[in-house]
């Protein structure tokens, strides 16, 4: 067999092979991503796939504006990292509900804090979206007054913020 012919026919398989991933991937719903939002800068890093929670809409971007907020008194912090994080340091006051127990954990805190108090949710920096998906849970609750702070423990402590255990 010449080895023109081979050549085409390995070519034509490769090209009908990777528009058939591309395809599958596309109508998947936990298909890849082919894009993302990789600068920090930005906000939250994410690889936007079809089932992303990351809401830039909601982030709140620099310490100052949630430290801001936090002087006022006006929300309750969240903290979606797992309790050992938690346990380890946290924003002074902040109410741990991780996001691995949040469902289980989620008529409780229904209890304490009513759908319309205004809740800051926080995990461990731009690179986590942790706090993201927390965000949508709370929203999913009947939450409605949600916001993030991106840059998390991480950004506050780096200002010198109040932080537990001190």
């Amino acid at each position: 067999m010449p080895i023109k012919p081979v050549i085409y026919e390995v070519a034509l398989f490769l090209t009908l092979g990777v528009a058939t991933a591309f395809c599958v991937n596309y109508v998947s719903p936990n298909g890849i991503a082919l894009v993302g939002q990789w600068d920090p800068g930005l906000g939250v890093i994410t690889a936007k796939p079809k089932n992303s929670a990351v809401i830039h809409e909601l982030e709140i971007n620099d310490p100052e504006t949630a430290r801001k907020i936090y002087d006022s008194g006006s929300a309750v912090f969240v903290d979606a990292r797992d309790r050992g994080f938690f346990d380890d340091g946290h924003i002074q006051g902040a109410v741990s509900l991780p996001l691995g127990e949040s469902v289980d954990l989620m008529d409780n805190f229904k209890n304490k804090y009513p759908p319309g108090a205004y809740i800051i949710t926080y995990c461990s920096g731009r690179e986590c979206d942790d706090s993201h998906q927390l965000a949508q849970i709370l929203l999913e609750n009947g939450y409605n007054n949600v916001s993030i702070f991106i840059d998390g423990y991480p950004g506050w402590l780096a200002k010198g913020y109040p932080v537990e255990p001190k």
